[in-house]
């Protein structure tokens, strides 16, 4: 079983900064990519960035320039830094990763149990 632990989440000011880590753990044979998505109320949950296991990333347009993704393959961790934070990034935000537990098995999503962000209007 693979398990994703998410830390970082809190509350903040608009304007500030905050950033969020994902450690995996258990037993897989590698991480495909890995990406954070986020839930706020009432709204369907949606990716806000993600990064290949060769360091490519994609950004949600509402967040680029602000956010940026990083991993750390030996640690098995992804980063995501926020910046210029608004109201509008209030969501619990999901750490997400395309897992082989086995060579003889495709890669499969894990979820981590989410963190909060909450920005103030």
């Amino acid at each position: 079983q693979v398990q994703l632990v998410e830390s970082g989440g809190g509350l903040v000011q608009p304007g500030g900064s905050l950033r969020l880590s994902c450690a995996a753990s258990g037993t897989f044979v590698m991480i495909n990519s890995m990406a954070w998505y986020r839930q706020a109320p009432g709204k369907e949950r949606e990716l806000v960035a993600d990064i290949a296991s060769g360091d490519s990333t994609n950004y949600a347009d509402s967040v680029k320039g602000r956010f940026t993704i990083s991993r750390d393959n030996a640690k098995n961790t992804v980063n995501l830094q926020m910046n210029s934070l608004k109201p509008e990034d209030t969501a619990v935000y999901y750490c997400n990763a395309l897992v082989r537990t086995s060579w003889f098995r495709s890669a499969y999503g894990f979820w981590g149990q989410g963190t909060q962000v909450t920005v103030p209007s």
